[in-house]
């Protein structure tokens, strides 16, 4: 007698929120000057997307312990819809990391204020320290990830636009140094400052002296763009 053939379960896929339907509603708002239009897009496609974008943040960060957060939530996403218009596509970004940055700083000047009226309050040193260890400890979630994609990706285009301006030989040697080494990040076994510093060098064939100067300017660059992006304010 055979013995009857068990079905394998079908992987559970995630349910994306916030798709490229989505991100081309958000561009065609920002394009479209037709009112109607605008209320057309934001009604049928931004509002539900944004709303559950702003739902899952605060359960990802555990915004949720903050006070009165269903008000603090519905504020927050009445305010996405005040920037709406503010979102430029052609600076690089795309929707999702966009708003989903600045929504999430959002909630932490939301934290901090919170915790600061908890200080004054209970005048606890150690309520800011645990607030921020609880608060802003993340885990491995789809939106985490997928905003780590979208940056990488924005500093690899950001990197191309670096090589477009008139640099140093030095310069331009060390910038498709760093780029040889984000394209090999996986096959990297040591991560330390010392050992970038010995990667770049082997790569770049440089000395110490010669891509520590050069390296300075594209650190300012990298601190300019990285700036931008924790704010919410694409290139």
């Amino acid at each position: 007698m055979t013995q009857p053939t068990k079905k394998k379960r079908r992987k559970r896929t995630k349910r994306l929120y916030f798709t490229k339907v989505h991100e081309e509603a958000i561009i065609q708002y920002t394009l479209t000057r037709d009112r109607f239009e605008k209320d057309r897009l934001y009604g049928t496609l931004i509002q539900p997307a944004f709303s559950e974008l702003v739902d899952k943040i605060i359960y990802t960060y555990k915004f949720n312990s903050l006070p009165n957060i269903e008000v603090l939530a519905d504020e927050c996403k009445i305010w996405l819809t005040t920037i709406l218009d503010k979102f430029d596509p052609e600076k690089g970004h795309k929707a999702f990391s966009y708003f989903s940055v600045i929504t999430k700083n959002w909630f932490i000047q939301k934290v901090k204020k919170n915790t600061k009226r908890l200080q004054r309050e209970v005048r606890c040193d150690d309520v800011y320290h645990e607030v921020e260890n609880e608060q802003f400890v993340t885990k491995n979630h789809y939106e985490d990830d997928r905003a780590q994609r979208e940056f990488w990706a924005a500093l690899t285009s950001e990197i191309d636009g670096w090589k477009q301006m008139p640099l140093k030989e030095n310069e331009q040697k060390t910038i498709l140094a760093i780029e040889d080494l984000m394209n090999s990040i996986e096959d990297i076994e040591i991560f330390n400052k010392k050992a970038i510093y010995l990667y770049l060098r082997e790569i770049s064939g440089l000395n110490t002296k010669q891509l520590v100067a050069s390296l300075s300017n594209i650190k300012k660059r990298y601190r300019e763009f990285k700036h931008d992006w924790v704010n919410g304010e694409p290139r």
